[in-house]
């Protein structure tokens, strides 16, 4: 099994070909209505209680790993990496000041990220010295 860096720490990825954990037992029953009815009031309930700037974070991070991922891809797909980094720089430097606690994370992983995007956009640039790929 494979690890994918985050900023909140290392999250492993498995492999297509793995069963997912937790084994194979027997299929649990489909829940009711009601039963779905309360779990939706419940995550409502929740995200009500959590602060914007959390929920805020946490679709940055998000985005930083939709990022890191065509980053990653062989060949990079450097179009949809920079479309990622730019709506993660939209997120951060315009919500400046306002993202708590993980905004300096958040500042230093979209640094990062723009500094892998142009080593990996120079790799891909052709020897004659055109532009990059993707």
């Amino acid at each position: 099994m494979s690890t994918l860096w985050t900023p909140d720490g290392e999250r492993p990825i498995p492999r297509a070909d793995q069963p997912p954990a937790g084994g194979s037992g027997p299929e649990p029953p489909e829940p009711t209505d009601e039963e779905l009815a309360a779990e939706l009031a419940e995550a409502r309930d929740q995200l009500a209680r959590t602060p914007a700037e959390v929920v805020v974070a946490n679709h940055a991070y998000g985005l930083w790993e939709l990022a890191a991922l065509h980053l990653s891809l062989e060949p990079p797909q450097l179009d949809q990496a920079r479309t990622a980094i730019d709506a993660l720089a939209a997120l951060v430097e315009g919500m400046r000041g306002r993202l708590g606690e993980p905004e300096a994370q958040l500042v230093e992983a979209l640094a990062q990220l723009r500094l892998v995007f142009v080593e990996i956009a120079n790799e891909a640039r052709p020897a004659g010295g055109g532009t990059p790929a993707g």
